[in-house]
């Protein structure tokens, strides 16, 4: 199988020191530094700069990480299919996502998951729609949920366009009694995730001329949920978001409407492996019960 090396490398970036990636690989730090200099000999060139925080990759060592962590996933992936030719359900899969398929989406898929392959070893990250393309375009992460567009690198499936709507104090009330328009955010302050301002929300404000004088940022949406329900401005969030959060809010849809579309990125290396096919049938299996002809893997 691969060489130890390459597992070597790749946790030394991950976790950023010696020590930690000895930790978790239950060697000796002087292992680790061994290994990695034997790579970097085995290669001509430095892969690492170590400094009194921890390391570093040299540029040569940027080009060659993708590369070494391809060659780990095809060993997965030849792990596994050899597993499922013998009739052994093992494997792992690492999943990215955002706070809100977290919250209400993964806690019934993984069960599901687990329910039919129980030895299969599941692994969650959270993080930003970019990080998270970027997890699995680097290979440490096999599969994640994000928004379109999306970057090249990855294999991208739409599942689901999720509208996004105004959020309100109870009190408040369109002027047309039905959809927010210019007029109603005219001299409104805006409550946001300051992650999420240069993507869909960004759309939403410029298409009202929200200055940026108007916004103030929260660290969550349901933060922002609970400012808006004090009077304190307006927010803009996606339906899913919402779902189950709590605050006594009104939610009205703009007068031009917008969505976002949410989507499944995979490892190109990583997509054949079984472990990961059964998730994306779990997936699929999930979203057309919850949401009928509106999941977007029945077109086509």
């Amino acid at each position: 199988m691969a060489n130890f090396s390459y597992e070597v490398f790749s946790k030394v970036v991950e976790r950023g020191t010696l020590a930690k990636a000895a930790a978790e690989l239950n060697v000796t730090p002087s292992a680790v530094s061994h290994s990695v200099s034997q790579l970097e000999t085995e290669l001509g060139f430095p892969l690492l700069i170590r400094n009194r925080t921890g390391v570093a990759l040299t540029e040569d060592g940027a080009q060659v990480l993708p590369i070494i962590q391809s060659i780990q996933n095809l060993e997965e992936q030849l792990t596994q299919v050899a597993d499922n030719i013998n009739g052994v359900n093992t494997g792992r899969i690492r999943i990215g996502a955002f706070s809100s398929v977290s919250t209400n989406w993964l806690p019934t898929i993984i069960r599901r998951f687990k329910k039919r392959y129980p030895h299969i070893e599941i692994s969650v990250v959270q993080g930003t729609f970019n990080r998270i393309v970027e997890a699995v375009r680097l290979g440490t992460a096999d599969i994640g949920f994000s928004s379109l567009p999306v970057g090249p690198g990855v294999v991208v499936e739409p599942l689901l366009k999720d509208p996004i709507y105004c959020i309100t104090a109870k009190q408040f009330k369109p002027k047309n009694g039905r959809t927010v328009t210019q007029a109603d955010v005219d001299k409104q302050n805006f409550i946001l995730q300051q992650i999420d301002y240069d993507r869909d929300t960004k759309n939403a404000l410029d298409r009202y001329h929200v200055s940026s004088n108007a916004i103030n940022y929260s660290i969550d949406d349901q933060s922002i949920l609970s400012m808006v329900e004090s009077g304190l401005g307006m927010g803009i969030l996606p339906k899913l978001a919402v779902q189950k959060l709590v605050g006594d809010v009104n939610m009205y849809p703009f007068s031009e409407p917008f969505e976002r579309t949410l989507c499944l990125v995979i490892n190109p290396t990583i997509k054949k492996s079984p472990s990961v096919q059964r998730m994306q049938q779990v997936i699929h299996s999930f979203l057309a019960e919850t949401y009928g002809e509106a999941f977007l893997g029945h077109q086509g």
